[in-house]
């Protein structure tokens, strides 16, 4: 290889692995990067630190260090550490949960933590096997620990992994923490890492936890009378070779369901992923398998988890008998309307309770809360900012669903992350409640539309890769905040939101208002007359500028919904034109 095409940071950087405290195995595929004709390889690895953000650690795994490896994941792990001990310094002894979904290498990287913390004099709860995100979060509360983590890539393809990092209430990791944590891990060297542990302070987590979480996922039903006609309910799952395989089926059967079928090929643990391109329920090629087996078997509901069973993706019969994918806000709309449906009937509205959303998800959750007297939050994309307004109104108020439109909802607090377990067994349970009433989940769903109006929701994102793309990223950001369209689908431009300066102003009267989050965020949002909504903000994780598009329109009958349906998707064709993307 010839090293004057290789930047010198990154010929340091691997120079220092080939020569420093590293195993033999590491240095040789570094050698061997290095004896490469083409260095972009080697260049991929070094060319950066991966970086320990906000949600923690993911990255392609190898050697190196922008990859996830046993020494990133030390890194992360001794500076967490080193945290934990300053913050919790007062305690007797601190102690940690440690979980771990189906990908390569997710358990070595957890039993990698577990000594890591250990050896620091952390006391550390691992589970025995691959367990869904949601379980760690309810173990971390369940037991009164400091902090947990849980080695996932979520539903990125096979060759990620990621290491995510919760705090003492079960939720990711927020401010102030994250930035204190991420400076500590910054200052963590090879030489640093404590690698040896202390096999007497690693105790295993297994089926007395499962069984102590699922008795809480039980607990959400509301109509379980319904559940008992409807028990033998056709419902085809798929964990998608993940962490879901075990307890959503568990889930299932605890909440009285006999006839869960399911696609053996996908309840084959397995990193590789072998039946799908991506295992990723927002995608429809996801749940092909799903689909049909749906078909085969007249199901009536159809359900997909991400590999740490934290996201759920539905199916459901359409009017004219074809299965359908449910979107993301579709699914939250389906769980709020019963839950509040329920809770009403039932009297257990109180006046007290709330209900979460993202800035991005459907503003039909608004309108569902606000007609049935119930408050609602908006908070920032990310699930832990649910959890931190969950964690505000402990002890005051009483949550009772939250959900984004990124196939994530959490249907009660005793976890502090979107919880697929518990919304499979939920959503099995509405699907249930909907047949005892005559009802299909299609046609549920339509009644929501009937009461609410209509809303057709669609995100579109521009990629711009390198440096010069994210300088676009950012002037297209400006661009907008300067000169927002004044149109859209021939609808005036009434209200722009900028999180930036956390003011919304009435283009068309000048009132402006201050925006009621704790921080900051490089976010846009315009509101138009006819209650269309755009937002637009970058991605944090990748090098994307993203668009969230909602139209609304009335809906005044079932035989109304497919032209409904149509306009409005021309409608957001329109919108996308007027923005020029």
């Amino acid at each position: 290889m010839q090293t004057n095409k290789i930047p010198a940071n990154v010929l340091q950087k691997a120079q220092e692995w080939i020569n420093g405290n590293y195993d033999a195995a590491t240095k040789a595929e570094v050698k061997r990067l290095f004896d490469k004709e083409d260095p972009s390889d080697l260049i991929d690895a070094f060319y950066r630190d991966l970086e320990f953000g906000t949600g923690g650690l993911r990255g392609i795994m190898g050697v190196g260090s922008n990859r996830m490896n046993i020494y990133t994941v030390g890194a992360a792990t001794q500076g967490l550490s080193n945290y934990l001990k300053q913050v919790f310094s007062h305690l007797p002894e601190i102690k940690v949960a440690i979980g771990h979904d189906c990908r390569n290498n997710s358990r070595l990287f957890s039993e990698t933590a577990a000594a890591i913390f250990s050896a620091n004099g952390i006391k550390v709860y691992l589970f025995d096997s691959l367990r869904p995100t949601p379980e760690l979060s309810f173990a971390i509360r369940e037991l009164g620990l400091q902090s947990g983590i849980i080695l996932t890539a979520s539903h990125n393809p096979k060759e990620y992994n990621g290491y995510k990092a919760y705090w003492d209430d079960g939720s990711q990791i927020v401010e102030p923490h994250d930035e204190n944590i991420i400076e500590e891990v910054g200052r963590i060297k090879v030489d640093d890492i404590r690698f040896t542990g202390k096999p007497e302070l690693i105790l295993p987590l297994g089926a007395d936890m499962d069984e102590r979480y699922l008795k809480k996922v039980v607990s959400v039903s509301l109509s379980p009378e319904a559940i008992k006609r409807q028990h033998d309910l056709k419902i085809v799952y798929t964990p998608i070779h993940g962490t879901g395989v075990k307890l959503v089926p568990m889930a299932l059967a605890k909440m009285g369901f006999t006839n869960v079928i399911h696609i053996p090929e996908q309840d084959v643990v397995s990193g590789e992923f072998p039946t799908v391109i991506s295992p990723n329920p927002e995608e429809p090629a996801a749940l092909a398998l799903a689909l049909k087996k749906a078909v085969e078997v007249d199901a009536d509901l159809v359900m997909a988890t991400d590999p740490d069973a934290d996201r759920l993706g539905i199916a459901v019969k359409n009017d004219k008998g074809e299965f359908i994918l449910v979107n993301g806000n579709q699914t939250v709309l389906i769980f709020l309307y019963y839950i509040i449906t329920k809770r009403k009937e039932l009297g257990l509205l109180t006046g007290k309770e709330y209900v979460v959303k993202t800035i991005v998800t459907s503003e039909l959750v608004a309108d569902i809360a606000t007609k049935n007297n119930v408050e609602y939050y908006d908070c920032y994309t990310g699930f832990k900012y649910i959890a931190e307004v969950i964690r505000d109104n402990e002890g005051k108020k009483t949550y009772i669903g939250g959900g984004e439109e990124s196939f994530g909802f959490l249907p009660a607090d005793f976890v502090r992350d979107k919880d697929a377990v518990t919304s499979c067994a939920l959503m099995a349970e509405i699907a249930a409640w909907a047949k005892d009433n005559k009802l299909t989940l299609f046609e549920l769903l339509q009644n929501i539309y009937l009461t609410y109006g209509y809303s057709r929701e669609k995100m579109k994102y521009i990629v711009r890769k390198g440096k010069t793309g994210a300088e676009e990223i950012e002037q297209l950001m400006v661009k907008f905040r300067n000169n927002p369209p004044q149109m859209l689908a021939g609808s005036k431009l009434e209200w722009v939101k900028d999180y930036d300066t956390l003011i919304e102003k009435n283009v068309l009267t000048g009132e402006q208002k201050p925006i009621n989050q704790k921080t900051t965020a490089n976010v846009l949002q315009f509101f138009t007359v006819d209650g269309t909504k755009v937002s637009v903000r970058p991605s944090g994780t990748e090098p994307k500028i993203k668009f969230y598009i909602e139209v609304k329109a009335p809906l005044a009958s079932r035989e109304d919904f497919d032209a409904v349906e149509l306009s409005t998707l021309h409608k957001v064709e329109e919108v996308m034109n007027d923005l020029a993307i």
